[in-house]
């Protein structure tokens, strides 16, 4: 990992941009974090619409991070962003597009092209910026995963074991094989659900919420759209990570 560029922020967040091989990424440190008192880290996902569209909430979900006493980090997922093009999940969002603006069902072969793919791809790449994270300075101690896409957050709960607990954003299309996977998730999990989200299926994510093998897990349902999350939610979520991480 090769940090590229730093700026300390007005709450005096250190940002540090870095990259992974090809992969870009962002460290959000708090001024706590210190080699000889290292502090948790929370693993940021968003959606694949690239990290300097996603920058603002991504920036201000690793500044509330930080206030808690937590670093923070994320990194681009493949085929957004500066990363190369993907052509074969362009095909696939340009075939959920047609089927959304047609009003045809979206088929789980869409589903299964879309999402698959970048599930098995990311979360290598998440496992490996894991590990070159946890060897910077002042970084140490629990991780936590926040986000979505919702099926890496899965995959990454059921392969990772340093990741000990997960806030879940039930707001991506999930792929049947996802669902099974969900079974054998048993670490706490605190899961957001829009439930007027106009793009996405409220009852596969009750039914994904149903299916995690998690003895604690919580769902935090409120009314609006995708993009009408309250202020409060991010509070709750503040409270399951500092019950988790600390």
């Amino acid at each position: 990992m090769q940090f590229t560029s730093e700026q300390r922020l007005d709450d005096g967040v250190l940002e540090r941009r870095f990259t992974l091989g090809e992969i870009p990424g962002i460290l959000w440190t708090p001024e706590s974090a210190s080699a000889s008192a290292p502090v948790p880290l929370i693993l940021l996902g968003h959606p694949p619409l690239g990290l300097t569209r996603m920058y603002p909430r991504l920036v201000a979900r690793a500044q509330r991070a930080a206030a808690d006493g937590f670093a923070a980090a994320t990194i681009e997922l493949p085929g957004s962003g500066e990363r190369p093009r993907w052509a074969a999940v362009d095909q696939a969002r340009a075939d959920l597009r047609r089927a959304m603006e047609t009003g045809t069902p979206v088929s789980d072969e869409i589903i299964d092209a879309l999402v698959l793919p970048l599930v098995d791809r990311a979360v290598p790449e998440w496992q490996a910026a894991l590990d070159a994270l946890l060897s910077v300075p002042g970084l140490g101690g629990s991780v936590a995963y926040s986000g979505g896409v919702i099926s890496i957050g899965v995959r990454l709960a059921v392969v990772e074991p340093r990741v000990v607990a997960a806030g879940l954003f039930a707001g991506s299309l999930v792929p049947r094989a996802i669902f099974e996977e969900a079974r054998q998730v048993t670490i706490p999990l605190h899961v957001l659900l829009q439930w007027d989200d106009e793009g996405n299926d409220r009852q596969a994510a009750l039914d994904l919420f149903d299916a995690f093998g998690s003895k604690e897990k919580t769902l935090h349902a409120n009314m609006g759209g995708h993009t009408g999350v309250p202020q409060f939610a991010g509070e709750d979520a503040a409270g399951f990570f500092a019950r988790h991480l600390k």
